[in-house]
């Protein structure tokens, strides 16, 4: 059993309830472990703050703390929050567990991602597999976007998937422990000598993309990101941010895809993938009118994609005259 240091970072944001619970599915999932849990509430202004810290005083864990993030920064400013307040012992952890506060790991699945870290000194990042409350498996193994990812996504058509299927950005449900480019952030275990090398979230991302973005940073810096089935966590999935309810796609969604493609593969490659999602979207749009079938997509989602892209485009000029450095992002 590891007895490496562990620091796990547990967001909250508007669901004390919710989080609460994941709190205590991780205590128990952290006995055995030389851990520390520090619940960080991203500025919710409605309790959650005084309701979670009240929780962790009556249940009278020694090594549980809340803290105020003191603004709502978004998913990777949360957590790097909890990161740099780090342990009461002021000891460096050697693992961060990054869980969402709508995910629940099983008993085992902590020391199952230490264990994993413990024994690969090359991995820097490793996942859960991830059920809903229904049992079944999401996908949460991925490959890293691209243009022709993009493109079929969008389109939705098999010979195009069977086409590009290398390009494909979920993986097949993977059934043992494999190298992943990316993991979705609901369950990760991050080493800290890792995020030393590569720096921790980049906060220009509000949500979504963040951990995209963090293992293609640990990628490019010969770290390997590791799925791992046997560390599993049942998670019930956009509690904060409200996604399965969403009549319209968010500004910062849009504004994170943009960052992404901009910061890792420039400007012009940006253009490209969404250029490639509007042509698949249209494949997809002819396909779903001659077929009848309903729409997948968020409202007015192309309309929007495409708009939003033409006024970073209009307004990237303006940008770089105020700002030097811009080409040069965090």
């Amino acid at each position: 059993m590891s007895q490496s240091r562990l620091l796990c970072i547990l967001l909250n944001y508007r669901t004390a309830e919710m989080c609460a619970r994941a709190a205590r599915a991780a205590v128990t999932a952290m006995e055995g472990l030389d851990a520390e849990l520090v619940i960080v509430d991203n500025a919710s202004g409605d309790g959650s703050f005084a309701a979670l810290r009240d929780m962790v005083a009556e249940a009278g864990w020694p090594h549980v703390r809340v803290v105020d993030a003191g603004r709502n920064g978004g998913f990777g400013a949360g957590n790097n929050h909890g990161i740099r307040a780090g342990r009461s012992d002021g000891l460096a952890p050697e693992y961060v567990y990054i869980l969402n506060p709508d995910a629940f790991p099983e008993p085992d699945a902590i020391h199952v991602l230490t264990n994993w870290l413990d024994a690969h000194p090359k991995t820097g990042i490793a996942g859960s597999l991830i059920r809903n409350e229904a049992g079944a498996q999401e996908y949460t193994a991925f490959r890293f976007p691209t243009a022709a990812g993009e493109f079929e996504g969008a389109s939705r058509f098999g010979p195009i998937s069977r086409l590009l299927r290398r390009s494909r950005v979920p993986l097949d449900l993977p059934q043992q422990a494999q190298p992943v480019d990316w993991l979705a952030g609901a369950s990760m275990m991050l080493r800290r000598e890792m995020l030393d090398q590569i720096g921790l979230f980049d906060e220009t991302f509000f949500l979504y993309f963040e951990e995209t973005d963090l293992c293609r940073r640990a990628a490019r810096a010969g770290w390997q990101t590791d799925y791992l089935p046997q560390s599993q966590v049942m998670h019930i999935g956009s509690v904060s941010t409200g996604m399965k309810r969403w009549d319209r796609v968010p500004q910062y969604w849009l504004d994170s895809r943009l960052h992404y493609f901009t910061k890792n593969h420039g400007a012009g490659y940006a253009l490209l993938a969404t250029l490639s999602h509007a042509g698949g979207a249209l494949i997809w749009r002819l396909r779903k009118a001659v077929h009848r079938r309903p729409d997948l997509d968020p409202p007015h989602f192309l309309r929007d994609l495409l708009a939003h892209h033409v006024r970073a485009l209009l307004s990237r000029p303006a940008r770089r005259a105020a700002h030097p450095s811009a080409k040069r992002l965090p």
